[in-house]
């Protein structure tokens, strides 16, 4: 049994090599490109949907509003809130009308009442503002989301080419001193986009975040926008994706002034139901991005399984962490890589113990959700 168990562990980092080197390679590895100068920058409509988020409005649309960017517009989405959501974006755009007037900026206010046939889902209040949109350039984030630089427009749009539709872009999480959690999202944020950058350099693009996303209002209208997953609650940026991208129409942009940075969990349960309701979008992605992505999350529970017993019973044991070793050197190479491009040094040194926490929380979430759905977003 223990010699077909070594046997199972080489083939499993054998999958690890290859996943880290060759698909994860090709992003964590890559040279930035060189910066793009467009002259002719298109007008964009950025839009920013907000539930009961009148706290971060006040502190984040002011990073939307002071963009170097000569023509865009504004549109904010108030989702059926309860509080003073819509006052504040009703204060905000009354308060620097002459701002607005000045810069020559448009700044809409679209106000969503709830729906019984769509209600609670996020995707009914976008479907809305993309329609109030006036261009043809869209772009997302979220209301709890700090844009970094003056030029975060500028960098996700200059991306566009005559076949390229829609733009991934990295949507980072605040940093906090001496907490754990912390860490734990901002390492899984990190995979995550790790994997999705990755797979749109191989061609298989399957996911982007709404934090930090753009695509055209052609793209959206075309394949009817949201309806083909109307019903689930969640994935109004994930499987709207894995249902438009393509190998030609598909752009990344990980420039650092491109990123957006947003207020993490401070709570390990908030985050779980956070989580649970990411994890659940997953069932409804294509079959050959589910089986790929369930591959590698299955090498990385076998890896550690597997590492832990043969070390246990000594089982060839010098082999055993040989293994072990030349797998995390190529583990650090190529997240170490990921983590330098995408502003995250900090994580490099606990990587393994941050993968273990991940791996066994994804798990856990795994197993509650197929024994309960999430029914919130």
């Amino acid at each position: 049994m223990l010699e077909y168990l070594f046997i199972t562990f080489i083939v499993i980092i054998i999958v690890q090599l290859f996943y880290y080197l060759f698909i994860f390679g090709r992003f964590t590895f890559s040279t930035p490109n060189p910066k793009k100068k467009n002259p002719n920058k298109p007008p964009v409509s950025v839009l920013v949907c907000a539930k009961n988020e009148a706290e971060n409005l006040k502190k984040f649309l002011p990073s939307i509003a002071n963009q170097n960017y000569p023509n865009f517009e504004i549109v904010l989405i108030n989702d059926a809130s309860h509080d003073e959501t819509l006052n504040v974006m009703e204060e905000f755009r009354d308060a620097n009308k002459s701002m607005f007037e000045k810069k020559n900026i448009e700044l809409k206010i679209v106000n969503v009442f709830e729906n019984e046939q769509f209600w609670g889902t996020k995707k009914y209040a976008l479907t809305l503002g993309i329609k109030a949109a006036s261009n043809e350039h869209l772009l997302f984030t979220d209301a709890d989301c700090e844009v970094m630089s003056k030029e975060w427009i500028s960098e996700m749009i200059c991306n566009y080419s005559e076949n390229k539709s829609l733009v991934l872009g990295y949507g980072a999480y605040r940093k906090i001193k001496k907490s754990y959690l912390n860490k734990i999202i901002r390492f899984e944020t990190l995979m995550t986009a790790t994997q999705y950058f990755s797979y749109a350099k191989i061609g298989i693009p399957y996911m982007g975040v709404g934090r930090n996303l753009s695509y055209l209002r052609e793209t959206f209208f075309q394949v009817n926008g949201f309806v083909k997953h109307m019903k689930v609650k969640s994935g109004d940026d994930d499987l709207f994706i894995n249902e438009v991208a393509t190998r030609k129409n598909t752009a990344i942009c990980f420039a650092e002034d491109s990123f957006t940075i947003s207020e993490p969990e401070t709570s390990f349960k908030n985050w779980i139901r956070q989580k649970r309701r990411h994890i659940s979008t997953a069932n409804h992605y294509k079959f050959l991005h589910q089986s790929l992505l369930g591959l590698f999350y299955i090498s990385q529970i076998g890896f550690w399984f597997l590492a832990i017993l043969l070390l246990k019973d000594q089982y060839m044991w010098e082999f055993v962490l040989g293994l072990i070793l030349f797998r995390f050197i190529f583990h650090y190479l190529s997240l170490g890589c990921a983590a330098y491009k995408l502003k995250e040094k900090d994580l490099i040194l606990l990587i393994p113990i941050l993968e273990l926490t991940l791996i066994s929380t994804q798990l856990y979430i795994a197993i509650k959700n197929y024994l309960s759905k999430p029914n919130h977003w």
